[in-house]
């Protein structure tokens, strides 16, 4: 508002009186009403607002990924207890051998699997499930409409074929029958604190930037063979005939694991033609 003085004499007393001018309405600033934010102002709170989400959804990611590498641990040392449970109902010979069976596919009547010899000591299928279960490539078309290697072959975690009992006739891989005969028991693992049982399917050790041609592992190879997928971005869980369980994070620690009750190193150099990859993980994992 603007105003203007006026001048009247009253009683010989001389007054000034102020009189408002009105602003243009356009002009007006109502007191209470708030200022809007300038296309600066904004940009800069977007601008903030991308920069923390940068760097809180990796920090979110890597929370959610932790948790699941521990019920992964976890399920793998419930299985690991189970396999405990199952030798003491055995004489101390370890289950029959087969893995990657997929006619019929987990979950089907004449299914064939050592989840499946285990599960009575557990009670419960999921604990054969790691949450880090991606499934592969390989897994979609050998059984399709299966995400992960628990819904194909009824577990995410890999029984280390050499440490298993293996019978003519009735032990298989991937539908095909084995045609030997061993027998695997608790007290012939010369050292049980180092000797893996089982693992997880995937590591990231198994990618082809870590395992050029997949000569080593034999997993991230070309199609019809390409298997890999990875899972957890820092490694997986890995159980041991003692029953401890580890997360392991290289391939060196993976390869320094025994792998056969005579105690043979995962990445010892193997002379035997069926050794694939030239080490006693080709002949035994």
């Amino acid at each position: 508002m603007q105003s203007s003085k006026s001048v009247s004499r009253c009683f010989g007393v001389t007054v000034l009186r102020h009189t408002a001018t009105p602003k243009h309405p356009n002009t007006a600033t109502p007191a209470g009403r708030a200022r809007a934010f300038t296309l600066i102002e904004l940009l800069v709170v977007i601008a903030i607002i991308a920069i923390l989400a940068a760097i809180l959804f990796p920090v979110f990611a890597q929370a959610k990924e932790a948790a699941k590498k521990t019920a992964c641990l976890s399920n793998a040392r419930q299985v690991g207890i189970a396999v405990k449970l199952y030798l003491a109902d055995s004489d101390d010979v370890m289950p029959i051998f087969y893995a990657y069976n997929s006619l019929p596919p987990a979950g089907q009547a004449g299914h064939k699997g050592v989840e499946v010899e285990l599960l009575p000591y557990c009670k419960n299928k999921d604990v054969f499930r790691s949450p880090l279960d991606n499934g592969g490539p390989y897994v979609s078309s050998d059984v399709p409409g299966a995400d992960t290697y628990w819904k194909a072959y009824g577990s995410s975690y890999r029984f280390t074929q050499c440490m298993y009992t293996l019978a003519a006739g009735e032990s298989s891989q991937n539908n095909t029958l084995y045609t030997t005969n061993r027998v695997v028991s608790e007290g012939s693992i010369e050292a049980p604190a180092d000797t893996r049982v089982m693992r997880a399917e995937m590591f990231p050790f198994f990618a082809k930037s870590k395992d050029p041609g997949c000569a080593k592992y034999g997993y991230d190879c070309d199609p019809p063979g390409n298997y890999y997928r990875q899972w957890g971005s820092t490694g997986g869980s890995v159980i041991f005939s003692d029953g401890h369980a580890k997360h392991v994070t290289s391939g060196g620690a993976f390869d320094e694991e025994r792998i056969d009750p005579a105690g043979h190193r995962s990445g010892e150099t193997s002379t035997d033609p069926n050794a694939w990859s030239g080490t006693w993980y080709s002949l035994c994992d």
